[in-house]
């Protein structure tokens, strides 16, 4: 690059007088993005170590892009809610239904222990102070009785039995505590004996039924946990899906106040000299095939009625406004510093040689009027 490209290049862009409001006001702007992307920057590594960690694919969510999927799907992650919700509640009321018919069998049962003739004993409360059995809170920890039975099978207020197990138990402390205060040869603890292998022959004849719903149960809770931990992962998934998209819509209003503070920088820059404008096509030239073709496209943005189209485009610098121009200089100073350090960090004589060489050879290509003129990709220029 020769020593009038560098200056060009190199020199920065003479901003118009400005008053201190305006230059607050672009600082302001300035560092008000700064916040907006830091924030932004943080949504994106949370968006992205959940999909690393769920080993979920990342929603497609272009920016600016349909949402009609989304909402598609979350119509139907309603629909299957409201689906599940049914069988689970159909599901409990056929589980109540079963408990109720168990609750019925077992207590079939208790009736018939508590009128055989020996259940007298059992069917209130131990009198300890009428019989004298001063020790009796000595020797049993949990005292128990049918009426007591009776009273929490019928309870309301959520002290109930959960499962005919829990009114098993019970009615098996009854005769153990008559069989461990009262001797072997005492009547009590001979009665005692007797209904308890009463009890045991006729609950044999419940169990299969108990453990079904046992196991029915637990096949239940084991479901209704995998739907639980599915459904917080759908949650967390709908969530940073919603993220994601709304991330790609602020994305897009950064470059939109991105462009308006470049328009604002470059609406303040000085005209640029015949000479400058000269050196910046002398500089084009230096730029490969295909960033020569982003250059045209830079042109074009700021000039509709520019066409970059023939074996030959011409472009009139003369004619381009300042915006455009130092657009172009920015594009060309930072293309040029990257083809320069592309070279450095390959290393060698011979590449920066053969880089001279295809410079060189451009050169020979574009006649020096490109100041004027820029070609596109291999299109020949005009004489």
């Amino acid at each position: 690059m020769d020593s009038k490209t560098d200056s060009v290049l190199e020199a920065p862009p003479e901003t118009a007088a400005m008053d201190k409001s305006q230059a607050e006001s672009l600082n302001q702007g300035v560092d008000e993005l700064f916040i907006k992307v830091d924030q932004l920057d943080h949504k994106l590594n949370e968006i992205e170590r959940f999909y690393s960690s769920s080993n979920t694919k990342l929603p497609n969510t272009p920016r600016g892009g349909s949402l009609v999927k989304d909402k598609e799907r979350e119509k139907f992650s309603a629909g299957s809610f409201k689906k599940k919700q049914q069988d689970i509640a159909s599901r409990e009321a056929a589980a109540a239904q079963r408990m109720q018919e168990l609750m019925r069998q077992f207590g079939t049962m208790l009736r018939q222990l508590t009128q055989h003739q020996w259940a007298g004993p059992f069917l209130q409360p131990v009198d300890v102070v009428g019989l004298g059995l001063h020790d009796y809170y000595e020797v049993i920890e949990k005292p128990m009785d049918f009426s007591t039975i009776k009273c929490r099978m019928e309870a309301k207020d959520g002290t109930g039995y959960k499962n005919v197990r829990e009114i098993c138990a019970d009615v098996r402390l009854i005769f153990k505590n008559a069989m461990k205060y009262n001797e072997e040869r005492d009547d009590v603890h001979v009665m005692a004996k007797t209904l308890l292998d009463k009890f045991e022959t006729k609950w044999l004849q419940l169990l299969p039924k108990v453990d079904e719903e046992i196991c029915l149960k637990e096949e239940r809770r084991k479901e209704e946990e995998a739907e639980m931990q599915l459904d917080v992962h759908l949650a967390q998934e709908a969530a940073h899906a919603k993220m994601a998209r709304e991330l790609c819509l602020e994305l897009d209003e950064v470059d939109t106040h991105i462009e308006e503070l470049k328009d604002l920088v470059l609406q303040k820059c000085r005209k640029m000299t015949t000479e400058e404008k000269k050196r910046l096509g002398t500089a084009i030239t230096r730029l490969s095939p295909e960033d020569i073709n982003k250059a045209l496209e830079i042109i074009s943005q700021n000039d509709p009625t520019f066409q970059a189209s023939g074996d030959t485009v011409e472009v009139d610098i003369d004619a381009q406004s300042e915006s455009t121009l130092w657009r172009l200089r920015f594009f060309v100073k930072d293309t040029l510093q990257l083809q320069m350090k592309s070279s450095t960090s390959t290393g060698g004589n011979n590449n920066g040689d053969n880089n001279q060489n295809c410079n060189n050879k451009r050169k020979r290509d574009i006649p020096e009027s490109l100041a004027k003129t820029a070609p596109k990709k291999s299109k020949k220029p005009h004489s």
